[in-house]
């Protein structure tokens, strides 16, 4: 498996997977995905024999980007990388594909942001990206209810330094 930096051609293979992961996962347009992707610090992309396995679209603080999650953690943290998105095509799942995405971005930001920030779902739940984050190392600093009963989420936070 090799993880390297995005490429306008895998932008279908991309869309494809996130649509596979909703609702673990926000879905996407192919359009509003590219921009996304366009305005990440970095978007790394799972590889094997020419199939892609998996992304991660990472963003860091400034970014012109109105997603709630963002803001909350924008206002709380003045430097940060977040994990916007991670998505695993689900014959990759299981592989330690999404730990060595994070790994990647983590190299990529350790000099220059001191904490790797994500959300993942608890209404509807997500417990697995729970335990998965938990094992990398995240911890919870907040949560926040968008719909009562439907829609909410644990901000989590790993320390870089």
């Amino acid at each position: 498996m090799k993880i390297r930096l995005c490429q306008p051609s895998d932008l279908a293979d991309l869309h494809r997977i996130n649509e596979e992961n909703v609702p673990a996962v926000g879905t996407v347009t192919v359009a509003e995905l590219d921009g996304l992707v366009a305005g990440s610090n970095a978007t790394f992309v799972a590889e094997d024999n020419g199939r892609i396995g998996g992304f991660l679209l990472g963003l860091v603080e400034g970014a012109d980007y109105g997603s709630p999650n963002y803001t909350w953690l924008s206002e709380r943290y003045p430097s940060f990388a977040y994990v916007d998105r991670i998505a695993v095509d689900a014959a990759f799942q299981g592989s330690g594909v999404g730990a060595r995405l994070y790994e990647a971005l983590e190299v990529h930001v350790a000099d220059s942001r001191p904490v790797l920030a994500c959300e993942v779902n608890t209404l509807p739940p997500n417990p697995g990206s729970l335990r998965f984050h938990k094992r990398l190392g995240f911890e919870e600093v907040g949560e926040q209810v968008f719909e009562p009963g439907a829609k909410a989420v644990v901000y989590l936070v790993k320390s870089l330094v």
